[in-house]
């Protein structure tokens, strides 16, 4: 363990984003911590057994252009520097005909799900830059929906496009600063998010199905795994989902 290495997580708040949270503390990484709700944040660190020298809460709505640079300002004075920023954060939009989605809800996605990991990436890289050593690793949740979209995910799968597009172009970009860049397509995290998939989720062929989920456990594993590589090699693209979900195959 290196108890120099700061890791930033957006959406740290819960799910997938606590998860991992939990799992880089244990590693013995420090971590800030962002989300909209501090005291959701402060039950990640408590959880994690960890304190403010080691976990820093730092509440924004990573929409927000100023508030992700003070957060990411805060983080630097706090920790010193940012090794990893993995930008978690997302939400979906009511599963509806896309002709019956609001304007606003669509904006609303666009704006969690793409302008925040931008947002992020851009403070990510100012900071990467200049510090010493430079550079750091940023990691993308991505999505199977940005291979395979579900039904009446149009906001949802659109925006996990773009966030391929944005992993590639920060990879390329991020060269000659010595910032590595991959993104993690996850399918079927056993989340409050995917807590649906209990009773039944819509289906390419019209049906309302069950479908398996995994242990959110493993998905932190592997984004600390990504995390964990020597700058000189990295992950483009992983994909990790519970085994027999339906994702490859006719439906």
């Amino acid at each position: 363990m290196d108890e120099g290495r700061v890791a930033l997580i957006t959406g740290a708040s819960g799910g997938i984003g606590r998860a991992t949270a939990r799992a880089f503390l244990a590693a013995g990484w420090r971590v800030a911590l962002t989300a909209r709700r501090a005291d959701a944040l402060a039950e990640t660190a408590a959880l994690a057994g960890a304190g403010p020298d080691r976990a820093r809460v730092l509440p924004a709505d990573v929409t927000d252009p100023a508030a992700v640079d003070a957060v990411f300002d805060a983080a630097v004075a706090g920790f010193g520097r940012v090794d990893v920023l993995f930008n978690n954060a997302g939400r979906f939009a009511p599963a509806v005909d896309m002709d019956e989605l609001d304007v606003a809800t669509w904006l609303d996605v666009v704006a969690t799900n793409l302008t925040g990991p931008f947002l992020c990436t851009r403070a990510a890289l100012r900071v990467m830059k200049a510090q010493s050593p430079r550079g750091g690793r940023i990691i993308n949740n991505g999505s199977i929906s940005a291979h395979a979209p579900r039904p009446f995910s149009a906001p949802y799968t659109a925006t996990k496009h773009a966030i391929t597009g944005l992993t590639k172009s920060t990879a390329l970009d991020g060269r000659r600063w010595g910032v590595a860049c991959g993104q993690i397509d996850i399918g079927n995290a056993a989340t409050d998010m995917t807590r649906g998939m209990a009773t039944g989720v819509p289906q390419a062929d019209g049906r309302l199905a069950v479908e398996p989920t995994m242990d959110v456990g493993h998905v932190a594993a592997a984004v600390l795994r990504m995390a964990e590589l020597p700058l000189d090699a990295n992950v483009l693209f992983m994909t990790i989902m519970a085994t027999d979900m339906p994702f490859v195959g006719r439906g």
